[in-house]
Parts: structure tokens; sequence; C-alpha cells
């Protein structure tokens, strides 16, 4: 009989466990709740997070707080995990704000702490865009003050070399912003690689002073094309609409082209404004314009180009945007005729959800506290809507294996028929808010609706009013936690047998569920 090779059946486990050393919590609501971990506590507020913004159960100001908190806790702990939190924040999950004061958290509690090394790259680590420099000095001095530390300095640095270009300083370099890039440039003294960056940061020193030397060297083509845009006379720049080859060499972007109409005279954006820059456009400005371009008169031709890119499922990709985007679109679009399209790229924005073997129970919170505030001040996109996604998705991915739920102080079971449209789903299932009551009771709802499932997926924030959550499913069951809230107390007793908790801004998480059901842990997602 072998000794060593042999099967060995491990427990898998995903990135996110419960803090066994911590003591028992109660749930904003009452019921017994549990800690996790600082890593896992601060991952799952800095994908949920928006800086500033109240959330239904915790003021914006205390959410700052306890997401600095753990930032400086993790960062002496373990610098080279942090920064790959930040990078992935940042790049993947698609976040500005987060990573930014991640970043510097870290680092100023590094600092602190005594500890040198990895906090230059912590800093690079947060930047992505042109105007982030300026963003990350304005974080820095109002919570720091001066001197900027080199670390600080090196870092903002590295990353000027790597985000400035004449491109960007049309884009970003504003009066609308209190750090310019040329203060930027005078904060950090980034030492310029080659000629044509000498030339460059010296603009920038210039356009930031008033000085009239803007271009003294022969370098800087597409700002001196710009100039040369901006000193076209006012009668002529609306005929110049269609030669976008003129736009494109100076750097112009369909943003700026009301602007630019209207210090000709004639800022109209009528049909014929709108159709020569659609192509210009990306998806995300497509789908916020959608008004715009119904009150224009943009043509049906037009349109179908738009609904077209829609559809692309590597545009949609390439976007980068979230699925409540697409559900955001759809809701503020005042015609039909973009429908079709916005369903096709929202289902493309699912991409990740999986095709399960066996039968899949999905609970989704319809409780007030998902419903009644939204993610940021002025949208109307609320947490319950972004779980209907998921759970429409799940639902339609494996329609005749798979059990939708509502719930909050009851639950309601939810008919998806194969075929059925993604936006047609959400939008019957949200209307449906209300049915199940207000309160929140998970473990309740386990009970009414668990009946021999192969998994489990609870999409909610975990804010409870009952208890036994995770004994309501038989222990060798997959009980999936989906977190949009990121409090600090949880149900999910993450890293036990077959406990999982995510969070749920994108659909990353979808692929795990395989890979976990098959026995294989998962780490976190930039390892």
């Amino acid at each position: 009989m072998a000794k060593f090779n042999k099967i060995i059946k491990r427990r898998p486990y995903g990135p996110v466990e419960i803090d066994r050393t911590a003591a028992p919590l109660t749930t904003h609501e009452g019921g017994p709740a549990l800690a996790r971990t600082a890593k896992s506590d601060l991952f799952l507020l800095g994908v949920t997070t928006m800086v500033g913004e109240d959330t239904f159960y915790e003021k914006g100001t205390d959410r700052d707080a306890r997401f600095a908190r753990l930032v400086r806790e993790v960062a002496v702990a373990d610098a080279a995990w942090l920064t790959g939190f930040v990078r992935w924040l940042r790049t993947v999950a698609n976040l500005r704000t987060a990573p930014i004061v991640a970043a510097a958290e870290g680092v100023h509690a590094r600092r602190a702490a005594g500890l040198a090394g990895g906090n230059r790259a912590l800093v690079d680590a947060a930047v992505l865009r042109a105007d982030e420099p300026g963003e990350f000095l304005a974080y820095w001095r109002t919570r720091f003050g001066r001197p900027l530390p080199g670390p600080v300095k090196n870092g903002l640095a590295d990353a000027v070399r790597r985000v400035y270009t004449e491109f960007a300083t049309l884009k970003y370099d504003t009066p609308a912003f209190a750090w310019r890039f040329g203060d930027v440039v005078e904060a950090v003294h980034p030492k310029p690689r080659t000629d044509a960056e000498a030339e460059l940061f010296e603009h920038l020193l210039a356009r930031r002073h008033g000085r009239a030397e803007l271009f003294r060297g022969l370098g800087l083509p597409m700002l001196r094309a710009r100039a040369a845009l901006a000193a076209t006379p006012a009668g002529e720049r609306r005929a110049r609409l269609g030669d976008w080859s003129l736009f494109r060499d100076a750097g112009m972007t369909w943003e700026a082209v009301p602007a630019w109409l209207d210090a000709g005279g004639d800022g109209r954006m009528d049909a014929a404004a709108w159709e020569a820059i659609i192509p210009r456009m990306g998806l995300f400005a497509l789908a916020r314009n959608l008004r715009n371009f119904d009150e224009a008169g943009v043509s049906d031709e037009v349109a179908a180009r738009i609904v077209a890119r829609f559809a692309d499922p590597e545009q949609v990709a390439r976007s980068r945007m979230f699925p409540y985007r697409w559900l955001a679109a759809y809701e503020a679009a005042p015609s039909l005729r973009w429908g079709h399209g916005l369903d096709l790229a929202l289902n493309a924005s699912v991409r990740n959800v999986p095709a399960l073997i066996g039968r899949t129970l999905v609970l989704v919170d319809t409780s007030a506290s998902m419903t009644q505030k939204p993610y940021a001040g002025r949208s109307k996109m609320t947490p319950a809507k972004n779980a209907a996604i998921f759970g429409a998705a799940l639902a339609l991915r494996n329609p005749a294996q798979t059990d939708l739920v509502g719930f909050a102080t009851g639950s309601f079971r939810h008919r998806v028929r194969a075929g059925e449209a993604l936006l047609r789903v959400v939008e019957a299932f949200n209307r449906r808010t209300g049915e199940a009551g207000h309160g929140t009771e998970i473990a309740a709802a386990l009970r009414a609706n668990y009946a021999r499932h192969a998994r489990v997926f609870i999409i909610s924030d975990m804010q409870t009013m009952d208890a036994g959550v995770s004994s309501a499913v038989p222990e060798r069951i997959p009980l999936y936690g989906v977190n949009l809230g990121g409090y600090r107390p949880t149900v999910i007793p993450a890293g036990d047998q077959r406990r999982f908790e995510f969070p749920a801004l994108g659909d990353a998480m979808f692929p795990m569920v395989p890979l976990l059901e098959s026995g294989e842990s998962a780490g976190w997602p930039w390892e």
C-alpha cells in the first residue's frame, strides 16, 4: 500500500478569512456576526468603498477612518501585499480614490514605524491616469501637511514620467484643479529621461506660471497643433468638424469640442456636431450621452453604429465598465432604440458567470439597506440593483438549474426563462422590491428556500437580524457570500469548510467558483 503516492483531499480556501482570535460581533441589525482578518476586511472594504460617501449603516467619515486604520495596520505588517492590492484596486477594480488614499496612508504609517523600502513603489502603484499625481499631492498635503517625504517625491516622479504626455496635458491640465501639472513638477522634481520629456516639463512650468516661452524648442507637435486649432476663426470652426485628422493631431477629445465651438460663438451640439464626433467617443462616453443624442436628433443610422459597438464583447471588455453602469445607461435612455445594444453590453460585462453543474440557489437581498441608499449622492444606482444583475446573470446562465429568490424579512421566487433579455429580467426583479418586506433575515430565507441545492449564493450586505446563516445550509454544500456592503461584521465564516466571501463590484469573482468546487484554493486576485 502506498504511503506517499496518494490523492490527498484538501479543504479549498478563498482569500477572505474570518479572524478566529477576534471577539464575536453583532451586525448593524443586531444579529450575531464574525470579524475578518485585517487583510480580508481591507480587501472587501476597498472594493466596495466610495470615499467620502455615506452608506446605509455608516457615515462616510467613519467608513473612511476605518479604511485608513486598516491600511495603516496592513502597511506595517506587509508592504508587498498592500502594494499588490493598491495596484490591483487601481488597474483591475478600476477605482481611483481608494488606491490614492491607501498608498498615502500606507506610506505615512510605514515611515512613522521607521520602515524603509517599498514606499516609493507603493506610491507609484496608485497612479494610472495623469490627473492622479496632483490628486495624491492634494490628499497628502491636506492630511499630513509639509514637508513632502523622499519616497513620496520619488514615487510621484516615477509616475509623472510614466503618465505625463502632450495628450495628457491637453486633457487633464486645466484650471479646474488646484494642483496643476506644473505644480506637481515643481514639487517632485522628476528627472527627464529624454530631450522631449525635458521640453514637456519646461512647457508645463511655463504654462502654469503664464510665461510666454511655451515653445522654445522644436518639439511638442501636438501642443503646437492645438494652439493652431485654437486660433481657428469663429466662422470656420463648425465646418472643420468633418476633418477629424486635424483634431487627432491636436489631441482634441470629444469632450473639448463643445467648448471649442462655443469659443467660436456657436456651441450648439446639434445632430451634425454629435455625428461628427461620435466615432471618436469611447463606450463609457457613448453610454452616458444617449439622452443628448436623442434630444439632438442623431440619425437612426448613427444610432445603429453605436448599438453595434455596444454589442461587441471586445469593446465592452476594453471599456472596463462595471455591469451596473450599463443598467444605469438603460434606465436613463429615453428611447427604445438603445435597449438591445445595452442588453448585449450588459451580458458581455458579466461574461465570467460560469455554467455550473447541479442546482443553484441564489438569494438577492432586497431589504431597505440595499435599496434606499445609492452608491453616490447623484447616482440612482443602489446595491440592490447591482445585486439583481449578478443574480439574474447566474439564473440566465443556468436557467433550468437555478432558483432566483429575492429576500428581506420574507422572500419571493422569481421565475427566469431561458433566452430572456438580461435587462428585462433585472428590471422585472427590481420591480418586486418591497414585496418581501424591508428587514434582513438571511437565515430565514435560507431555511425557506434551500432544497438540496448543490450550492448557494447570498448577494447582500450581510447585515442580517437573525442567527444561524451558515448552519442553515449543510456543511458539505458550498456557501458563497457576495458582499456588497464591506461592513466590518459578517455572517459568512469564510475559511471554514466550503464557506467563501467575495466582493461584488465586477464579475471577477465568478471564475473562482469552479476552482473552489474542484477542491483548489484561490489566492488574492493579484497573486
